[in-house]
């Protein structure tokens, strides 16, 4: 049966979601007009040059955009003929879904849609032809597109780049979010030639910044007075040592609510911040790696290992090497191991859940791999890992902060090498 809670709120709780857009955007002021006057051209009817915004998770892109969105859309000297298209790199796995739902937006009835199963070359043919049956100036935004790159590489944006020489009546516009600060170093030079984009970069929040945004957030959310002293700095506090993460601070504001309506008090004070950063750190990636299909946690596993060894160096591991740790993995735990093109497709899985980062790198005459790099903490995760009975084998026991230990890595025991 469910007990009442103490009702804290004012109204709409979705004030504390990153996806709310807020009708003011504080400390992103000069942002918002530096995006504004790139794509200010489409008043006049003319076409904007591309744009691509850096910035770390959490520091407004997406919100600043969809700010000026909105804003262009509100204005009644806005050509009929202008559109936005909005598309969530992350959702996506290839150039085919991308080109598919671009040209799908425009398709007026269900015959025109594009279905699965076409050639690469009859969708983007099918999806060019849909934008010039409707004309106008066409803004894409590609939010994280620096995954969709890593994953189906730099052809896609190639096409969409080149594509203007070949519509009459439309004009596409690209707007690129990425979190990755270098990420157009990994692009092939003809596709940077091609964007020829202006760039803003977004800095990270500092803490007094971050309380600016939770005041605001928290009058719109919460009833006068059920927050304590305190609670708003030690959120951004929190944050603010998290690489200025505006969505953590307000993570751990709305989560510190959460815990104080489960003790049904009638304030949120610093305890419950503490109690929420606790629960926002506990598990998240410990239940995560543990509900992975078998033969991801050993790539997993193969990739943290490979990584440890090399921390040192400060670089990712390629996907070679990780293929390479990955097999013997496999045939030390009995298991069969996965061809490279079902290995790939993990990759990717493990991307998306953000435990790791995979980066395009050209080898020369060698072709293109992916670099590696780990985003978890390795001295949690190799032993939450170790803990699982399909990987319990391979690991052993060890305090806190030593260096993990295996079969591999001890001469006088049997067992492969990596």
């Amino acid at each position: 049966m469910l007990r009442n809670v103490t009702d804290l709120y004012r109204g709409n709780r979705e004030v504390l979601r990153e996806t709310y857009i807020p009708s003011r955007l504080p400390h992103r002021e000069r942002q918002i007009q530096q995006v504004a006057e790139v794509l200010a051209p489409v008043l006049r009817g003319d076409v904007p040059s591309n744009l691509l915004i850096y910035g770390k998770i959490g520091t407004g892109k997406t919100a600043v955009v969809a700010q000026v969105r909105q804003d262009l859309q509100r204005r009644t000297d806005l050509p009929s003929q202008v559109s936005f298209i909005t598309v969530n790199c992350g959702n996506l796995d290839t150039a085919y879904s991308l080109l598919q739902t671009i040209g799908n937006t425009f398709a007026a009835t269900e015959a025109e849609r594009i279905p699965t199963g076409w050639s690469l070359d009859r969708v983007q043919a099918s999806m060019r032809q849909l934008l010039d049956a409707r004309g106008g100036i066409r803004i894409l935004v590609l939010d994280e597109i620096d995954r969709l790159v890593a994953r189906s590489g730099d052809g896609v944006l190639y096409t969409l780049s080149q594509l203007n020489t070949e519509l009459q009546s439309a004009r596409l516009i690209l707007v690129g979010i990425s979190n990755d600060l270098k990420f157009t170093n990994n692009l092939d030079a003809r596709v940077r030639s091609r964007l020829n984009e202006e760039k803003i970069l977004f800095p990270p929040y500092d803490a007094p910044q971050l309380q600016d945004i939770l005041k605001e957030r928290s009058r719109e959310a919460f009833k006068d007075g059920v927050v304590d002293a305190g609670v708003i700095e030690r959120c951004a506090a929190y944050a603010a040592l998290e690489n200025g993460d505006a969505r953590r601070a307000l993570a751990l504001l709305r989560l510190s609510a959460e815990m104080a309506e489960r003790d049904r008090a009638k304030r949120i004070t610093s305890d419950h911040v503490v109690r929420a950063k606790s629960r926002l750190e506990q598990d998240i990636i410990v239940e995560c790696c543990r509900t992975l299909p078998p033969h991801c946690k050993v790539l997993l596993y193969a990739i943290l290992q490979s990584f440890e060894r090399r921390r040192e160096r400060r670089d990712g591991v390629l996907t070679g090497e990780v293929y390479e740790s990955y097999t013997k993995l496999s045939v030390r735990l009995g298991l069969q191991p996965l061809h490279a093109r079902s290995i790939s497709n993990y990759l990717s899985e493990l991307e998306n859940l953000g435990l790791i980062r995979a980066t395009i790198v050209s080898r020369g005459r060698g072709g293109r791999t992916r670099e590696i790099v780990v985003d978890v903490p390795l001295n949690e995760t190799l032993p939450a890992l170790e803990e699982d009975p399909l990987l319990a084998p391979l690991g052993r026991p060890r305090p806190s902060g030593q260096r993990l230990l295996t079969n591999f890595d001890n001469p006088n025991r049997s067992g492969p090498t990596i």
